[in-house]
This record gives structure tokens, C-alpha cells and sequence, in this order.
């Protein structure tokens, strides 16, 4: 298992940026493809943004595509949100975890979450 801390997480206006990180503790965190879920009041958890082990290769939810950006630094056992233009609707609980090569989460890799607040 790859066990992730998550921080960054803040008030912000609309409008604004944040960068969230996520550290790994396990040194093959370069192995795995990695992402970003997030959770807002009420609702189920969604698809934010991904990557492989690379990096080289990112996706997004259409509701991020041009604000958010993902990217790794291996090197550091870290993975990074970059958050621009936010929206009250960006509010949520946001988490990392490890994916596996078909791109789903891994069982015990979710780490305990960073909140962002947006406000109008």
C-alpha cells in the first residue's frame, strides 16, 4: 500500500488559486499513476484529475479542464493539484490516492483529505 498526506487545503474567493500537495511515503510511489478526488457537501466522491507515473500523460473531469492542473515530482514522493479560477462549486474535501494501470483508486491508498472552501 502507498500511503498519502494531503495539504494545501483553504479559504479562497472566487477567482483565486490554490496548490494542494500529496506526499507519499513509500519510495515506489514513481511506480504508480496517481490522482485527485474530491468530495463537496452532500455529494458522492468525483473524479478530479490524474496522471501516470511519468507524468506525462493527465486527465481531467470536464468541470476542471483549463482551471486545474496536475503534475509530480518524484523525486519528492509528491503529486500536486494547481487550482486557478476557482468556483464556489470547487468546494469539497479533496483526496489523493494511487491508481492502478486501469486507472482505478487502490484500497488503502486514499489519504485523509485536505479542505478548500470557495467563496463568492
Amino acid at each position: 500500500q502507498v500511503h498519502m498526506v494531503e495539504s494545501g487545503g483553504g479559504l479562497v474567493q472566487a477567482g483565486g488559486s490554490l496548490r494542494l500537495s500529496c506526499t507519499a511515503s513509500e519510495r515506489t510511489f514513481s511506480a504508480y499513476n496517481m490522482g485527485w478526488f474530491r468530495q463537496g457537501p452532500g455529494k458522492e466522491r468525483e473524479f478530479v484529475a490524474a496522471l501516470n507515473w511519468s507524468g506525462g500523460d493527465t486527465y481531467y473531469a470536464n468541470s476542471v479542464k483549463g482551471r486545474f492542473t496536475i503534475s509530480r515530482d518524484n523525486a519528492k514522493n509528491t503529486v500536486y493539484l494547481q487550482m486557478n479560477n476557482m468556483k464556489p462549486e470547487d468546494t469539497a474535501d479533496y483526496f489523493c490516492t494511487a491508481l492502478t494501470a486501469t486507472w482505478s483508486p487502490i484500497e488503502g491508498s486514499w489519504g485523509q483529505g485536505t479542505h478548500v472552501t470557495v467563496s463568492s
